[in-house]
């Protein structure tokens, strides 16, 4: 998929944007549904341009769209989620790789070493990804009371590790006394 959407650096004009209009087919959704573990994957698009940005620098700007199907994390029933989210990414020619090992990328950072070629597939892919919902919930599915504990022993409930439940169970044996 990515030879047909790459883009050549070197073959962009400098001087006017450059669009792109991806809408995958049916087999190339059933590629990235599988990739991403989806149950579903429609209506997929990614609509913008790359354009350059001062003399070595290149920004890619574009509308990701799609509608996916996720198992809920409750019931595993289908879960669908409309996204349709902006995406940039700028590349950067004279990239310089963080020296110190704790160097964390800030979130939501856009920025990425400028290659040979820029493939807007690649990004839609990679967008998707980050934008799928990651605890998608049917609605009204709720998590139930699990108790775990050794054999032998009292489960502790969400109840007992509540602040002040100890207390309530001293005031009742203390009402039994008087």
């Amino acid at each position: 998929m990515s030879n047909q959407t790459s883009l050549r650096v070197a073959d962009l004009p400098q001087n006017a944007p450059t669009p792109f209009d991806l809408r995958p087919d049916a087999k190339a959704l059933e590629v990235i549904r599988d990739e991403l573990g989806l149950l579903g994957l429609r209506k997929l698009s990614f609509v913008g341009d790359v354009r350059a940005q001062g003399k070595r620098d290149w920004a890619l700007n574009g509308k990701l769209g799609a509608t996916v199907i996720q198992p809920c994390v409750v019931t595993l029933e289908p879960v669908t989620t409309r996204i349709d989210i902006p995406v940039a990414r700028i590349y950067v020619a004279d990239w310089v790789d963080p020296e110190e090992p704790e160097f964390e990328i800030p979130e939501g950072d856009e920025t990425e070493q400028l290659g040979a070629e820029i493939d807007p597939a690649l990004v839609m892919v990679e967008a998707l990804s980050l934008a799928l919902p990651q605890y998608p919930r049917k609605d009204g599915a709720e998590l139930g009371q699990a108790d775990y504990t050794e054999p032998g022993k009292q489960a502790m409930t969400d109840e007992d590790v509540k602040p002040f439940a100890g207390l309530a169970g001293l005031r009742d044996a203390l009402k039994k006394d008087e």
